[in-house]
């Protein structure tokens, strides 16, 4: 191999070395459904990620109206009851970052990357993606989806929900 190339190699692997490392990234798209009832208002909606243990590792998004006089959209926050539970009155409304409108009917997408907020840098392992509904004069929903931080490869996982929530995607990439 002559000089040049040899130079050139070198050139290329420590390029390639000093490239930065790609974060994981967390995508959850939430459905709202549209539904067909007298008195229809927008659901409060909070998106978390749990341990095993049960407690919020990152509270993702909390959408409810935050618009209202005197902070009164915040005393519906308790509403969320697994999520208020688990750590959402322990934190001072509205949060920068987190904190969002109430969702109209329609897909909303939400995408977070490790290392930056609200994900942060989520530790290695098992956890759940959390997302809650609750509507005034309308019910409440739960559901759960698995998953494994950080991915080793893209994947999705998906829930269904029944009234408050429809469809839920979460999409993992390394």
């Amino acid at each position: 191999m002559t000089f040049a190339k040899k130079r050139l190699l070198s050139l290329l692997l420590g390029c390639g070395l000093a490239l930065p490392t790609l974060a994981a990234d967390l995508a959850v798209e939430v459905e709202i459904p549209r539904l067909n009832v007298a008195e229809y208002h927008r659901p409060y909606v909070a998106v978390w990620v749990e341990r095993a243990d049960n407690s919020i590792a990152a509270h993702l998004a909390v959408l409810y109206d935050a618009k209202m006089k005197n902070g009164e959209g915040t005393k519906w926050l308790k509403d969320l009851r697994q999520w208020w539970r688990r750590g959402g009155r322990d934190l001072a409304m509205p949060v920068d970052g987190i904190t969002g409108a109430t969702p109209t009917v329609g897909k909303q997408k939400l995408r977070f990357a490790q290392g930056k907020a609200p994900l942060g840098d989520l530790p290695p392992g098992d956890y759940k993606l959390g997302i809650e509904a609750a509507r005034e004069v309308g019910g409440r929903e739960l559901l759960y989806i698995p998953f494994q931080w950080p991915p080793k490869q893209a994947q999705q996982a998906t829930a269904q929900g029944q009234s408050e929530l429809g469809h839920i995607t979460l999409d993992l990439k390394p």
